[in-house]
């Protein structure tokens, strides 16, 4: 299994995505924004939590006998002894992140996604499949349409971000809500985990929601697309086409978003169990 992989930041004050690989894993978390104008529970902040839950799955998913979802409910125990005594874990205004992570067992190539990281999958004839959890989406609808009509990067813009960002805390970790990775390690019960046949994977990428939107939120590539640019030119490369994008488009007038550039994470996953790929 070989890795390509790059992060950049986007316009927040520090990169809040992070990516851990061994021989054997790849980890891809993506951290969740705080409005500054809004409490928080930590005194360390997202940047740090992402890290240390990274640090944490990525030697938890070494040892086979660990499946992945235990992997996860592991680490988030261990991320809340470590700042426990000093920080209110117990309120809703926590530091949080997405996670997506595979690993190549024997013969066998396994995953987890929880919240919108996208995991594709090149499956050769049978096609290419796309896993993501999009519960987010299903809630605060009101406030979501609101937060993401323009202009972005306005004083009116970010208080509405950040009242959706209020009424998605409340329904975090909640049933009927969507769910994370934070300080409730039974979170990783409600994420997607699977497994496939090692031969029959060509190619994979790992993608935070910032480089995935050239696909899902833009339309200008299909995952299909989007994978052979990792392969050919680079996780660099993707990257650098999606700050192209966001830059033709500054106020969000064409593709509405949260922010102006989001930070952006990718990690390609090739040479694994199939045969070469067929170019399409």
């Amino acid at each position: 299994m070989q890795v390509s992989m790059a992060s950049t930041q986007g316009v927040g004050a520090a990169n809040e995505d992070t990516v851990h690989v061994s021989p054997t894993g790849v980890v891809v978390l993506d951290g969740l924004s705080a409005p500054t104008d809004l409490p928080m529970g930590c005194v360390h902040g997202t940047p740090w939590f992402v890290r240390q839950l990274g640090t944490k799955l990525i030697n938890l998913i070494g040892d086979d006998e660990v499946t992945l979802r235990e992997a996860l409910r592991r680490a988030i125990a261990e991320v809340n002894d470590l700042h426990r005594d000093s920080c209110a874990l117990d309120q809703e205004a926590v530091p949080a992140s997405t996670v997506v992570m595979v690993r190549k067992r024997e013969e066998t190539f396994e995953y987890l996604v929880l919240s919108d990281n996208v995991l594709v999958i090149d499956l050769g004839a049978d096609g290419i499949k796309a896993i993501v959890d999009k519960r987010v989406e299903e809630v605060a609808a009101e406030e979501m349409r609101e937060a993401l009509k323009g202009p972005t990067g306005t004083p009116e813009h970010a208080s509405r971000v950040s009242k959706l960002v209020s009424v998605q805390r409340r329904l975090r970790n909640k049933p009927g809500g969507y769910w994370v990775a934070a300080t409730d390690p039974t979170a990783a019960d409600e994420a997607i985990t699977g497994s496939v046949e090692l031969a029959r994977v060509q190619q994979a990428a790992l993608l935070t929601d910032g480089a995935s939107r050239l696909v899902d939120s833009f339309g200008a590539l299909t995952w299909a697309s989007l994978l052979k640019l990792l392969r050919t030119d680079g996780p660099t490369a993707l990257i650098a086409r999606t700050r192209e994008a966001e830059l033709a488009d500054p106020l969000g007038e064409r593709w509405p978003r949260f922010k102006r550039s989001d930070d952006a994470t990718a990690a390609y996953v090739g040479h694994l169990g199939a045969a070469p790929w067929d170019e399409r």
